[in-house]
């Protein structure tokens, strides 16, 4: 072999080589390209999602301070509710001691009437002479 030879040859070689590290540069810059655009993509996609996210959690925190709200109410609405029972309570004992005082007017009432009966069938004023000793 000749010198021309193994030169051509190493020339060959080195274009060889040189042409495969451009087609393996390229090939890797095109796969790291499509990389690159399928990362706008799937960036794209999760902004539009991230809207509907936060309006999602906005309707979340909207609902939550609704039923804070009702909440609210309703413990109002329970202590106004404790406390008209407990007037209804006192309502209730009053009208019992009340009512337990009229009754004990009415009995005395029918003790001192003479025409009032007995439970007996005598008036209460026959009852009450013969519990005393008196006649009629």
């Amino acid at each position: 072999m000749t010198t021309n030879t193994i030169v051509l040859i190493v020339v060959v070689a080195l274009a060889a080589l040189a042409l495969a590290a451009v087609v393996a540069w390229a090939a890797l810059s095109k796969r790291d390209q499509q990389r690159h655009d399928q990362a706008e993509t799937i960036r794209g996609e999760a902004r539009d999602e991230s809207r509907h996210v936060t309006q999602r959690e906005a309707r979340a925190e909207e609902t939550a301070a609704k039923a804070r709200a009702a909440q609210a109410e309703a413990d109002v609405k329970a202590a106004q509710a404790k406390g008209l029972q407990q007037q209804a309570a006192g309502h209730r004992h009053e009208a019992t001691a009340s009512r337990q005082e009229l009754n004990e007017q009415f009995h005395r009432a029918d003790t001192l009437d003479p025409a009032t009966p007995a439970p007996n069938g005598r008036n209460a004023a026959q009852d009450k002479q013969q519990s005393t000793g008196g006649t009629r």
